[in-house]
């Protein structure tokens, strides 16, 4: 036997899936669906008639919840497709950094410093211009798939 001590590296999962099946005509719009895999919501759902032989099929339409972009599948309605897991999780913010990202108030009072300024232009100047005039801000950070962005912004009042 060996003397020395093993190092294990943890990333905080428990190998829990980031997505799990659900049978595609069971999905409706607004659920969640992963198409090219990418983690969408589901804007428009149309499901053909069988054919001659064979399924009737689900023809969806998401939108990236991360990206914003439009993607579109086609699946036999009898058959699983991948639904990921999302998160929407409320910090307090606590400082914007020269370099874009942001700091976080986790519920537990420990920080979380990893999360980049969001993308979208609107939400980007909203977030810099309430932490600007000192409001206390409230962001819902979305997670799926092991990534994860700001999405939508509180404003709890003046600190």
């Amino acid at each position: 036997m060996s003397d020395e001590e093993h190092q294990f590296e943890s990333k905080a999962d428990a190998g829990a899936s980031k997505t799990y099946p659900q049978q595609a005509g069971t999905i409706r719009k607004n659920g969640y669906i992963v198409i090219k895999s990418r983690p969408c919501k589901v804007v428009e759902v149309s499901t053909s008639k069988t054919g001659k032989h064979g399924h009737a099929k689900c023809h969806f339409v998401g939108i990236d919840i991360f990206t914003g972009k439009k993607l579109e599948d086609i699946v036999p309605s009898s058959h699983n497709c991948d639904v990921p897991h999302v998160n929407r999780t409320d910090y307090q913010l606590i400082d914007i950094s020269e370099d874009g990202f942001v700091s976080l108030l986790t519920d537990s009072g420990g920080t979380k410093d990893d999360l980049r300024l969001p993308t979208d232009e609107n939400l980007l100047t909203q977030i810099k211009d309430g932490f600007a005039e000192g409001k206390d801000l409230v962001v819902s950070v979305m997670s799926a798939m092991g990534e994860e962005q700001i999405c939508a912004l509180k404003d709890i009042g003046p600190k």
